[in-house]
């Protein structure tokens, strides 16, 4: 099926939409659709039965998954979730603990890129960890032969969570902790295997200002034209992990990604407000801010067939919008499906702006 769905992809991409021409519209004043989690497969059936038998609402809450990047970037989404955790020395999460709960599993990592020193790509530690790109570097790479072959393409937004939290669960495996060295780290990950000239950088926002903050709300994002063919990327952690992240480098200088700063700080540019009914989201919008918000979460929406958080999401004006559900699920029958109306699926310009021009 994911290889069908693959080739159809490929089939009809020269029809879809990547670009527009409204090239001088600013990346604050649009509104695109994208991924949740984006890296998921599915957790094997046999394997999720048991989990399933041990704790049923939870497992109902992870029960999806994604095609490739590759495959979601054609289809047109243009916002991408990358979870990462530390693995300095290689071969930490090399061996889940789940594999050995039930026999005649897949093979996990048959080309033993888990042993590689690195970042890694997975969900939940021990439990939910199959992957569309088992390490960081090779989901950077995976974004980089699509954009070479795709070079006119809007932006894409990619939020990277980086994951270090202890499980409650003193059976699992406890991760790395992120440092001042790890985030050092991290941001050489981009540079290296991405590379400098496809990112969109806190820097270059920044320009001339004085502050992060002060270029964002002087409205000097660059335009649609000046980025395409880039990714900007938004980490998705608060206080310690954040304020790590941007200790040494005020106003994010010299940084890769942006941080999930709160309005009124030097850093403050994206932010992630997940519910799309938050009322200060229009309000940051038409200051200049970024935001990122959710139409669904935990498969409830889909399981319910409710629509009211896209609409809530569409109306708030984020300009980037998550979903589990670009396409139906295939784990439960639902019609819950997230799009917007008209050619351009997973793109349009920002109904906050309509009619106020593109400066």
């Amino acid at each position: 099926m994911k290889l069908i769905s693959g080739l159809l992809v490929s089939l009809l991409f020269p029809l879809l939409v990547f670009k527009t021409d409204t090239g001088d519209v600013t990346i604050n004043k649009i509104q695109v659709i994208g991924s949740h989690n984006s890296y998921k497969e599915a957790i094997n059936p046999k394997l999720f039965k048991l989990l399933q038998a041990r704790d049923s609402v939870g497992m109902s809450k992870i029960d999806y998954e994604h095609i490739s990047l590759t495959d979601q970037l054609n289809l047109g989404l243009l916002n991408l979730e990358i979870d990462v955790y530390s693995d300095e020395k290689g071969g930490k999460y090399a061996h889940p603990k789940a594999l050995q709960w039930v026999k005649d599993q897949p093979p996990f990592d048959p080309k033993g890129e888990m042993m590689e020193p690195g970042f890694k790509v997975f969900h939940v530690i021990d439990l939910d960890f199959r992957s569309h790109c088992l390490t960081l570097k090779d989901g950077l790479q995976q974004l980089k032969a699509w954009s070479d072959a795709h070079p006119d393409h809007n932006p894409v937004f990619i939020t990277i969570e980086p994951k270090d939290e202890k499980p409650k669960n003193p059976m699992f495996s406890i991760p790395e902790v992120f440092t001042e060295k790890t985030f050092e780290e991290l941001d050489k990950a981009f540079l290296d295997y991405l590379g400098a000239d496809k990112i969109i950088t806190p820097d270059e926002v920044r320009g001339k200002y004085a502050t992060l903050e002060k270029a964002v709300l002087h409205n000097n994002w660059p335009t649609l034209k000046a980025a395409r063919g880039k990714f900007l990327f938004i980490l998705d952690a608060k206080e310690r992990k954040k304020d790590l992240y941007i200790a040494g480098h005020p106003s994010l200088k010299g940084r890769v990604l942006f941080a999930n700063a709160e309005a009124g700080t030097p850093e403050a540019a994206a932010m992630i407000l997940n519910n799309p009914k938050d009322p200060q989201i229009k309000e940051l919008v038409k200051k200049g801010y970024i935001i990122r918000t959710r139409a669904d979460s935990d498969t409830k929406e889909a399981r319910e067939n409710d629509n009211s958080s896209f609409e809530a999401a569409k109306e708030s004006g984020a300009q980037i919008i998550t979903t589990d559900y670009y396409q139906k699920s295939t784990h439960f029958k639902s019609d819950y499906v997230v799009s917007f109306d008209g050619a351009s699926k997973y793109f349009r310009l920002n109904p906050v702006f309509a009619g106020k021009g593109t400066k």
